[in-house]
């Protein structure tokens, strides 16, 4: 009888054991996985929350592994790649992303990026655990990997700023687009990612801007973003300073953010100079709008990435930088020139997926077709040459299917208005040679008929 006890005692144990290992095993397993609902999201905050103490130390493991490292996006608002077709041949349907819940947030989003791709930044030239060749920096830095992606990120590992040396000219009317990731556990403490728009005068004045107490020695916008405020809450912060000739000009900040947050780590940034007015966008929010960002007279030629610092293992990590000039003509090309193109309608890679910062774009396009009923146009999608013919032959009439069905589903333009067609890689406006070739080769066309 004893021994039948023991036995049982031990049974209990061992599947105690078990059970441990897979609850643990299966949180990690969730911790990567999209949530895609808000119930199943509760349900995951609510585990997390009482397993934090157990699973810290493996997370720290993940975040330890060279090359690779996970991010977990809970809102699942990016995907965690850039918009190229390197996967081309795996896909086999379209999709929207905007649903309905979120077309009544992105209503009031009104960016529309440049026409012409000037620069374009994705890593793919630089290998995983290098700094990238085409920047300087007076700190560290190295191409990291994020799990379930092959894209390069690179990650902003030590106090310090950062300079893509390729972009020499921010003129009046330009955009720029990144895509930005934190690690999860960043602290409340860890300084914030400082994004500025400087003139550089000499070739190490993009050093001085790793934070705003030393950025008077010369002029430029700076903005910040940090994913956690004040009292320990899954919400993030920012703040935005002016400087010419080395004084500061003016100042605010923002606080209780929810686009930029522990819950919401990987987010799409754009920002857009037309002459002294600044707005920046997180996702689908508007964060910042100046009328008076930028000074008159100063030419501003860099772009700069710095932090003043983070506890070991947090860092941000950013990737497909796109730099756009030249305001898009909508309404004059499509209705007087019969033809409109453009390289500003995203798309997940590989996929007929419409990500959220393409809304301006199309809200633009719809309404030039609502002002002018009588005309119909033909969608025409366009591919780079990554990937097989085949495949971006069927992922081209893919993304020009997915236009249509957004601006009927979203803005009522009649199906019996447009049709579509897609080219594959077969017409390139560009080197594919080059990544800034390639992005303006991924683009899409409306016709008027």
């Amino acid at each position: 009888m004893k021994t039948m006890n023991i036995l049982k005692y031990l049974l209990a144990i061992a599947i105690l054991i078990i059970t441990s290992s897979v609850t643990r095993a299966q949180l990690l397993k969730k911790l990567k996985k999209v949530v895609k609902d808000a119930a199943e999201q509760t349900v995951q905050d609510k585990t997390a929350e009482k397993t934090q103490e157990t699973t810290s130390k493996a997370m720290d493991g993940v975040f330890a592994m060279p090359g690779k490292i996970k991010i977990h996006n809970k809102k699942d608002k990016r995907h965690l790649s850039g918009s190229g077709d390197n996967n081309a041949d795996n896909t086999t349907a379209y999709s929207v992303s905007a649903s309905e819940s979120s077309f009544a947030a992105l209503s009031k989003y009104d960016f529309v990026p440049g026409e012409k791709i000037v620069a374009m930044e994705d890593f793919s030239q630089d290998a995983v655990g290098d700094f990238p060749a085409k920047w300087n920096t007076n700190a560290s830095g190295e191409i990291m990997q994020v799990e379930g992606s092959d894209d390069h990120w690179l990650a902003l590992t030590t106090k310090g700023a950062s300079t893509p040396e390729f972009v020499a000219d921010i003129p009046e009317n330009a955009t720029i687009e990144f895509d930005l990731a934190v690690t999860p556990k960043y602290s409340y403490y860890s300084s914030p990612l400082f994004i500025s728009i400087i003139n550089n005068k000499s070739k190490n004045d993009f050093a001085n801007w790793s934070y705003p107490a030393a950025a008077r020695k010369t002029s430029g916008v700076l903005f910040s973003l940090h994913p956690q405020d004040a009292g320990n809450v899954s919400l993030g912060r920012s703040a935005i300073q002016t400087f010419e000739n080395k004084e500061k000009v003016m100042g605010n900040e923002k606080k209780n953010l929810e686009c930029f947050s522990k819950e919401q780590n990987v987010v799409h940034v754009a920002l857009w100079r037309q002459k002294q007015r600044l707005r920046v966008y997180v996702d689908e929010t508007k964060l910042w709008d100046l009328p008076r960002a930028f000074a008159e007279n100063i030419n501003y030629n860099s772009l700069v990435f710095g932090h003043n610092g983070s506890e070991k293992g947090e860092f941000y990590l950013i990737s497909n930088i796109r730099l756009a000039i030249g305001e898009p003509d909508t309404r004059n090309k499509l209705i007087t020139e019969g033809k409109f193109t453009t390289t500003g309608i995203h798309f997940a890679t590989g996929s007929a997926e419409i990500m959220t910062e393409s809304y301006g774009v199309l809200k633009e396009i719809a309404n030039v077709l609502k002002e002018n009923s009588s005309v119909n146009i033909q969608i025409i999608g366009h591919t780079d040459n990554v990937g097989n013919a085949a495949a971006n032959q069927q992922l081209s009439e893919q993304r020009a299917a997915s236009v249509k069905t957004y601006l009927n589903a979203q803005f009522g333009i009649d199906n019996a208005r447009m049709t579509t067609s897609g080219k594959g890689d077969t017409q390139p406006v560009a080197d594919n040679n080059t990544t800034e070739g390639r992005a303006q080769n991924r683009r899409v066309e409306f016709i008027k008929m």
